[in-house]
């Protein structure tokens, strides 16, 4: 369930007569617990409760109780040995008249009346695997909005499924648009009386709601007319009144045409209307508004909210925090105070994949928020605010978004003006609305930022769509911000290269314009990163946005960070990566980063590192890399062969068989060979589970030598010709005239003569270490594992050393969350210092004992090994050992942490590449 959902179930849950029995079974299944979840703690089975209520282990107590003891019942809740044993997050007791509940974790508590405790489902969302933020859990009300306009909006197109197709859909979208602003202006003072649209439309509107779309519409039409031309417009008195003011602005222009309503339509209206809209927060809203109209996002209402905390750490360095540092250093200087106001009045942000608006609505209200305390301590606090709306624009690919995003801007210039100027300036100011249109509807990929957000004072020409009925021709914008600031920010979308679709790949190599040889190989968000480049080398400005990591980490480097160089831009600032949670239930959260991007200064770089336990690092420097560390911006690009001593490192075997050459244990069985036919011709192999899992699988292996022995074999025989036919009959010319010759072999023969040190390709990032070990040589492996065949046993110690690690999950990034490990841009790059004998030798010895100390937890496998939690205390001991000789080799002591060692790493990098007569790829200034 999702944060929607629940609310509904919540809100339905308070609705019933209380039932002390019952209720905790139903609080639990409001909250997404399976029928067959609750059936186990009715029966006791899962029910660790010593006080007869219900304990759900890892999650929570729940008690009812005879009125008025639910303080005391909390109380005994609390000292439960149970509560502690079964690690319950959560306690609660009510009587059906009180509530109360306490967050065990936080000491946080909740206590209200019985039907309130909807208005705190927030502070439960955790019991629903939902990592929430402090906003969502303090103000219920916009999920609870977004849930009543998604059942009306599904109920409406139940009786007019017209409007839910294309040609309809912006129709439908800009109703929604004119409901939530009618449901604000009604409780907020705009129109005349508190509900008076929703009192209107249920006193005009028939209860078997057949005119309650001519009601509506009647009063749409009187706010888009001027009260001087009501009466010959024929707009009857009780919508001409003076508590409909005109409103216009675009948002009311266009047709009256309305939805027909159902009753049912009609009550969930009323009950819409009947929410207390004063207390809506347009950077939350929004968010979650914009998935109502979406058929595929429906089902995951809520889920695309951006807390504030996060968006700020886009926003702050970007340019908030200079703002800040330029009011205090003003001080109560009146002339300093002017020169800042002017410069807020002529600075714009620029979200090209706005969305709903949040980013632009927090940049609004921060900054309004600083203006506020100019005019403060100028002694001007009624001052009309000089920052215009139209320097907040944005891109925003479908209308409904792009509508939602102005109209939460005009909510937050309303309630910033309520909240620093008074209620009846900011009613004197509001209305009528403007028609000035500044958020574009169109593919910020094809449009043409410069034209959408000019250096200069021009205006808007080219918009793809309009919005609140605005049309083309009147989309121009006069706004003084000559010598401005531009800021470009937001949370672009993520689509990975296999995710793609043509036109997708299209607009990348378009955006790329022939100045990489690779742009399909790009992460969808690399586009925004090389458009916002382009604009900064033609009319300056920073940008800064959210996005996966993968844009600083393996393949993508030397493909998009060359380009954004080339156009003079450099890393100004960058948080390293951090998971991107939402309030999808169990959502593990995409990891991202963020990285901001402008013109070189003298001024420092900052790199905000997270570190394991959630708290985040600021470093300062000179230069950041394209990785996110602290140094001079050097590209790591694949290499042919690896630098200095290292072995060579290969692929392992590809089948190209059909699974014909491939066996399991039965498999193997069922052939029915002797003793001596298995010892001729069946190897052991492995891929990356087999080694970490411990799997068994195994591969007819038939050296030239010996085929003509192997086909007198029935069984094989008959494998080997499956395999000729397979690939005689594939579309790749190499298997009909060079594989199918030889259909007796995998696509590779390789096998190490004495040994062979295997890597798996994938590995889980929760492990400590890369996984890694030898096998003899009878084994082979597949061409999911990498193999150093006959190498030196020194150089597993290095793979197997934190500092190897560390190199891997920079360097060749990650599939989904795992490291992802490459010979060619991960190990024949990786810097190793000349060693000396000693240090071979030193190695060596180090390589052993870690295989000796995996040997003395036989039959134990690598995942058992090196999961963290569990990882046995003697081969902990052997790695930190390894780990202190190869750090010792580098710096001659141990690395202070995983920073330290990757600055090391890309400095030995660049000494490598220059020695080797490679320059490192970065623009030349």
């Amino acid at each position: 369930m999702n944060a929607v959902e629940i609310e509904q179930a919540i809100t339905d849950l308070a609705a019933q007569p209380f039932d002390p029995v019952e209720f905790p079974y139903a609080f639990l299944e409001a909250f997404g617990n399976k029928a067959t979840t609750i059936k186990r703690l009715r029966a006791g089975a899962s029910n660790k409760s010593d006080l007869g209520g219900v304990l759900q282990t890892s999650n929570i107590h729940i008690l009812t109780c005879d009125t008025g003891r639910v303080t005391q019942t909390l109380a005994v809740l609390k000292a439960s040995p149970a509560t502690v044993k079964a690690k319950a997050k959560f306690i609660l007791a009510t009587d059906g008249t009180d509530f109360e509940a306490e967050d065990l974790a936080s000491g946080e508590t909740v206590a209200c009346a019985y039907p309130d405790f909807p208005d705190h489902f927030g502070f439960f969302l955790p019991l629903a695997g939902i990592t929430t933020v402090r906003q969502i859990s303090e103000n219920a009300f916009d999920i609870r909005a977004t849930s009543r306009l998604n059942r009306l909006y599904v109920e409406l197109l139940k009786d007019n499924p017209e409007w839910g197709r294309d040609e309809r859909r912006h129709d439908m979208n800009h109703f929604m648009a004119r409901l939530i602003f009618c449901f604000f202006a009604e409780d907020t003072g705009i129109f005349g009386g508190k509900g008076k649209f929703t009192e209107t439309v249920a006193q005009m509107s028939a209860r078997d709601s057949s005119n309650t779309h001519e009601v509506i519409g009647t009063l749409f039409l009187a706010m888009n007319t001027e009260r001087k031309d009501r009466a010959a417009a024929n707009i009857p008195r009780w919508a001409s009144s003076d508590d409909f003011p005109y409103v216009n602005g675009g948002l009311f222009s266009g047709s009256m045409e309305v939805p027909r309503f159902s009753k049912i339509a009609r009550s969930y209206l009323l009950h819409v209307g009947g929410l207390d809209w004063t207390r809506i927060n347009p950077d939350i809203f929004g968010s979650m508004i914009q998935a109502v109209a979406d058929d595929e996002e429906r089902g995951e209402l809520g889920m695309h909210y951006t807390s504030v905390p996060n968006i700020l750490k886009v926003l702050n360095p970007l340019f908030l925090d200079d703002l800040r540092a330029k009011l205090e250093e003003a001080g109560d200087n009146s002339r300093m105070l002017l020169n800042l106001r002017k410069r807020l009045a002529r600075i714009r942000v620029f979200d090209p994949a706005c969305g709903s608006g949040n980013f632009l609505v927090i940049a609004y209200k921060a900054m309004r928020e600083i203006e506020a305390e100019i005019n403060r301590r100028r002694g001007e606090p009624d001052l009309r605010s000089v920052i215009p709306l139209t320097n907040f624009r944005g891109i925003e690919l479908r209308d409904f978004p792009a509508e939602i995003a102005r109209l939460a801007l005009v909510i937050a210039e309303y309630q910033c003006d309520v909240l620093y100027r008074g209620q009846k300036l900011a009613l004197a100011d509001f209305l009528p609305l403007s028609n000035e249109n500044w958020i574009t509807c169109g593919n910020a990929l094809r449009l043409d930022w410069l034209s959408i957000c000019p250096p200069t004072g021009t205006g808007v020409k080219l918009l793809a769509d309009d919005l609140f009925q605005t049309p083309l021709d009147q989309t121009e914008i006069d706004f003084e911000n000559e010598g401005g600031e531009t800021y470009i920010c937001g949370n672009p979308p993520y689509l990975g290269n296999t995710w793609q679709s043509a036109e997708q790949k299209a607009e990348i190599r378009d955006v790329a314009n022939g100045r990489t040889r690779s742009p399909g190989f790009l992460d969808y968000v690399a586009g925004w990163f090389i458009k916002a480049a382009d604009y900064i080398k033609h009319a300056g400005g920073l940008a800064a946005f959210v996005s996966t990591n993968s844009i600083c980490q393996g393949q993508t480097v030397p493909i998009l960070w060359p380009m954004v160089y080339s156009t003079g831009c450099d890393i100004l600032f960058a948080y390293t990566s951090f998971k991107w949670a939402n309030l999808a239930s169990h959502n593990a959260g995409v990891t991202v980063a963020i990285v901001g991007i402008g013109a070189p200064s003298n001024g420092l770089r900052h790199l905000y590192e997270h570190q394991d336990d959630g708290s985040v690092v600021l470093r300062d420097g000179t230069s950041i890399t394209p990785y996110l560390s602290m140094g001079s911006p050097v590209i790591v690009e694949k290499r042919n062969a690896p630098f200095s001593e290292l072995a060579v490192m290969e692929f392992g075997n590809k089948p190209s068989d059909g699974g014909n050459l491939l066996l399991s244990r039965d498999g193997l069985q069922s052939l029915g060979l002797t003793e001596k036919q298995r010892e001729k011709f069946i190897r052991r192999i492995y891929g990356s589970q087999d080694f970490i899992n411990g799997g068994a699988r195994f591969c007819i292996w038939i050296e030239d030598r010996h085929l003509s022995e192997a086909q007198k074999i029935q069984v094989l025989s008959e494998r080997i010709e499956a395999v000729r036919a397979l690939r005689l009959a594939s579309p790749d010319k190499g298997a009909r005239t060079i594989l199918a010759k030889r259909p007796h072999q995998l696509k590779l023969m390789r096998i190490g003569n004495t040994h062979t040190i295997i890597v798996p390709s994938v590995s889980s990032e929760r492990r400590p270490y890369l996984p890694v070990g030898i096998v003899d040589e009878r084994t082979t492996l597949t061409n999911l594992v990498f193999g150093l065949y006959d190498a030196p046993l020194w150089n597993l110690a290095l793979i197997a050393s934190r500092l190897h690690l560390v190199w891997i999950a920079t360097v060749c990034g990650k599939l989904k969350t795992d490291f992802r490990y490459s010979n060619t841009l991960g190990w024949n790059t990786f810097p190793v210092p000349t060693l000396t004998e000693k240090n071979t030798t030193d190695l060596t010895r180090c390589a052993e004992n870690i295989l000796l100390a995996r040997e003395h937890h036989f039959p134990a496998t690598i995942a058992d090994l090196y999961d963290p939690d569990t990882m046995p205390a003697d081969l902990r001991a052997a790695h930190d050992r390894n780990d202190e000789v190869i750090e010792r080799i580098y710096i001659g002591r141990c690395f202070k942490n995983d920073t330290e060692r990757l600055e090391k790493l890309f400095e030995l990098y660049t000494k490598m590449t220059v020695n080797k007569g490679q320059q490192t790829k970065v623009s030349k200034r």
